[in-house]
């Protein structure tokens, strides 16, 4: 039986990942909803159909009602939110807001909500130190009372520094590792924001996207963190690509270590990261030779 599917987000990094894995289903109906702020037509897959709008518009633009919603289309920058709080709650508040209403009238038949590790991090008081982070967290809450006020069935995971192929490597919204890999391609020095002891967990997006669709079949609730039980400092993951390290003041909503909470993620889906950073940047080294 056909499925229809709906992926917000789907022309950005992770999205786009998202959208090649699903149309290998050939009984999957794969639409895309993605404003473009940060997505790219250069990430489009074919077999995906794909409607350029804001999730804000979504009752407006989706005209059919989706087996399965994956929602990613969000703003997604900590220190950047602090810049453009509008645009943040934008994104965030209203525009889950109009995805869980669209949800609830359309009667959809799950919800996948990709949170955000800042919810765990600095033993809870990452929610709280900065626009983009308070509003993830605000809205894993409000999906949890849609499933209780109105019996909104939902899964709701938690991303943890993801990386890969189609990462954003310029610009205010790009990731880490994929600035670490254009300036060390580059021959420059590789920014640290002070401290630089940091402590993060890296996910390769194909890890992402594994989690994503176990969480999408057998998943129900809050709680499905992914991400590796391994940890790196942001000096350590810099080490790693070699080369000169410039170090940074610190900014504004940095937190300082993450948590991470694998028990019910392997319990109920199996789960685990199996690409580690360390391969990934050795493996991306050797392309520099």
């Amino acid at each position: 039986m056909a499925k229809r599917v709906l992926v917000t987000g789907g022309a950005g990094f992770i999205g786009s990942h998202l959208c090649e894995a699903l149309v290998r289903d050939a009984s999957n109906e794969v639409y895309s909803l993605d404003n473009y702020s940060t997505g790219s037509e250069s990430n489009h897959i074919q077999g995906v159909t794909y409607l350029r709008g804001d999730t804000r518009d979504i009752e407006r633009m989706v005209e059919f009602t989706p087996d399965m919603i994956f929602h990613l289309g969000e703003y997604s920058r900590t220190s950047q939110s602090f810049l453009e709080p509008e645009k943040t709650w934008r994104q965030n508040a209203e525009g889950t807001f109009c995805v869980l209403e669209f949800c609830r009238k359309k009667k959809v038949g799950k919800l996948l909500y990709a949170g955000s590790s800042t919810k765990q991090a600095d033993g809870g008081d990452g929610r709280n130190q900065s626009p983009y982070a308070w509003t993830k967290a605000a809205n894993t809450e409000l999906i949890q009372r849609y499933h209780e006020w109105y019996g909104l069935p939902f899964v709701t995971v938690y991303f943890y520094n993801v990386y890969g192929g189609r990462e954003i490597q310029e610009g205010p919204y790009a990731t880490l590792i994929g600035i670490f890999k254009r300036l060390r391609r580059e021959g420059k020095p590789l920014p640290v924001v002070s401290p630089g002891t940091q402590y993060r967990s890296f996910t390769h997006v194909d890890d992402i996207v594994r989690g994503i669709l176990l969480a999408a079949e057998k998943g129900q609730g809050d709680g499905y963190c992914l991400g590796p039980k391994e940890m790196h400092t942001i000096r350590e993951v810099a080490e790693m690509f070699g080369g000169e390290i410039a170090m940074l003041p610190e900014k504004p909503g940095d937190r300082k270590n993450v948590s991470i909470d694998l028990s019910k993620t392997e319990e109920e889906l199996g789960w685990r990261a199996q690409i580690r950073l360390q391969d990934h940047i050795r493996d991306f080294l050797k392309t520099l030779v």
